[in-house]
């Protein structure tokens, strides 16, 4: 599989009539306002507000109980939760199948992918702090142990190429085409050191001309975070970032002492709309500066062109869907299975998807969360 149509299972791929998709949920609770919780979040009123088209969301998520496996949907607006809504399913944790779960509000769940995202909001708080010099810095410097892969092509190895997927380097990710062990995902898992695995690999072109889709990356993202900051990403963005959200359930599982930062995060979806209104609000929550604003500027900024239809900053997706008959340019976190994070900074909005189309790598899981988005964005007013 070529890394554009690797990429088409991230959200590029012809959308799927919802009604179509299988019939393996059950509707879970009542169409309402977001219940009010001791957990930073302002919630609309269940009066019409004027933000959404709350009928509209609720029958897209009546439609969701009984036609797919999306486990949750959030939508904020104006900086406050207007809709919420969870269902029941089969999923997996840890890739160990789940055969039915009842979501709600204190499930946490499988972030997969959406995990480089956050990642990237944890270096750069790395970087404000001094910890690391710059995106700039080359990525041998911080592998002295590994000075034996030393080379002319890898010596232009920088931070910003594992940022931006463009490393240059001969990596076949984990696909159908693949299978679980058949790729250098897995490969990369079974060897001892993930690091060297990665960096040893052949330099195929010259590093940030291209993108090519390469979770190894984050295992050296993950290094390099543990070695600047003196502890592993996961504790890091426990202090730096998820106790300042004020995110007390969260799990980031490890590999070989690391932090999986290629896709080992577990939050609740209520986390996940905080993450997104965090980058939607260049990096404040409640009023206090988390993550740099320069950094969050920089990281959604496009790089690199991902796709037909999709470009690539640090580690966020950037898109461009119809909302109303106008086309609105959004910053993603996508992950495998169904997961989601969007912003759409002209709307005030963030909406936030779960599901659990785990299951050879399914299109499904991309096309039926984006089908959400886009049922979302209908139910959308212009902003005055």
């Amino acid at each position: 599989m070529d890394r554009r149509q690797f990429v088409s299972l991230l959200g590029g791929a012809a959308l799927t009539p919802l009604a179509r998709l299988p019939a393996v949920a059950d509707p879970s609770n009542s169409c309402s306002a977001p219940v009010r919780r001791d957990d930073g979040w302002p919630v609309a009123p269940v009066t019409e507000d004027g933000l959404v088209d709350r009928g509209a969301l609720c029958r897209m998520a009546d439609r969701l109980a009984k036609t797919t496996n999306v486990h949750s949907v959030l939508v904020a607006r104006g900086g406050g939760l207007v809709f919420e809504r969870y269902f029941s399913g089969p999923d997996e944790v840890d890739n160990r199948k789940v055969r039915n779960v009842v979501f709600d509000a204190d499930t946490l769940h499988d972030m997969k992918s959406v995990s480089k995202s956050v990642a990237s909001l944890a270096t750069g708080i790395a970087i404000d702090r001094g910890l690391i010099a710059s995106v700039d810095e080359p990525i041998l410097n911080f592998f002295p142990e590994l000075s034996d892969l030393h080379s002319p092509e890898r010596d232009r190895f920088k931070l910003v190429h594992a940022l931006t997927m463009s490393m240059g380097q001969k990596w076949m990710e984990a696909t159908p085409e693949t299978g679980d062990e058949d790729n250098d995902e897995a490969r990369m898992n079974r060897s001892p050191d993930s690091c060297r695995y990665v960096l040893g690999l052949p330099v195929t072109a010259p590093p940030g001309q291209e993108f090519f889709y390469n979770t190894g990356a984050l295992a050296l993202v993950s290094a390099i975070v543990r070695k600047a900051t003196g502890r592993p990403l996961d504790e890091f963005a426990r202090k730096v970032l998820f106790e300042p959200l004020g995110i007390t359930a969260v799990e980031w599982k490890r590999r070989k002492g690391d932090t999986d930062a290629g896709g080992g995060l577990r939050l609740r979806p209520r986390d996940m709309a905080k993450i997104g209104q965090l980058v939607l609000a260049g990096g404040r929550w409640n009023g206090r500066q988390i993550v740099p604003k320069a950094w969050i500027e920089s990281s959604t900024a496009p790089k690199l062109k991902a796709s037909e239809h999709q470009q690539y900053g640090y580690l966020w997706w950037l898109g461009r869907s119809q909302s109303n008959g106008r086309a609105v340019q959004w910053v993603g976190a996508l992950g495998r299975g169904g997961q989601s994070i969007r912003i759409v900074p002209e709307l005030d909005l963030v909406v936030v998807v779960t599901g659990g189309y785990y299951q050879d790598y399914s299109p499904e899981a991309f096309r039926a969360q984006y089908a959400v988005f886009k049922d979302v964005l209908g139910a959308i007013s212009s902003p005055t």
